[in-house]
């Protein structure tokens, strides 16, 4: 790879790649982000909603945080990080805080009121989060909080196009 070149297509596959290995797809998403904005302001078209999910997604700072994540979650499940990392991420434990502060780079995208929209879904953890926290197969200590900076960061730009 050429050292200025930044492999926009090589990343933005491998995060679906990963999402898919997890059952989750834009479509998931996307929902995320339309539940979330369309308690307080009309939502446009889901297919719009879809397109702003991958737009996002193909930004290499999104990009290489959801890689991060992705990398420690896999290695956690697979006992691969040292210890005392090994713990703290397997049990997600919660002054870890490492995965949060990934995701709300992400969240925040768009403006701080990604915040606001994260943190309601790391608290109520519902659809596709809920399904990642509590899968015993493999660690999604960094995946859970990842998905959920995507929706808050599409919702929050819902937002500001709404006022």
């Amino acid at each position: 790879m050429n050292k200025s070149s930044y492999p926009y297509t090589t990343a933005y596959q491998n995060i679906i790649s990963q999402l898919a290995k997890q059952h989750i797809t834009i479509a998931d998403i996307a929902s995320l982000a339309q539940a979330l904005q369309q308690q307080y302001s009309p939502v446009p078209a889901f297919a719009t909603i879809k397109t702003m999910v991958i737009e996002l997604l193909h930004q290499p700072e999104v990009l290489n945080r959801m890689l991060v994540g992705f990398a420690l979650d896999k290695a956690a499940t697979q006992h691969e990080l040292q210890e005392p990392l090994q713990a703290i991420s397997a049990h997600d434990l919660g002054v870890f805080g490492t995965d949060e502060t990934l995701a709300l780079g992400i969240a925040t995208w768009y403006g701080t009121i990604g915040m606001t929209n994260f943190n309601e879904l790391d608290l109520y953890k519902r659809g596709i989060l809920h399904n990642l926290d509590h899968n015993q197969h493999c660690v999604n200590t960094f995946t859970d909080d990842l998905v959920a900076g995507v929706a808050a960061a599409v919702a929050a730009k819902i937002a500001h196009q709404q006022s």
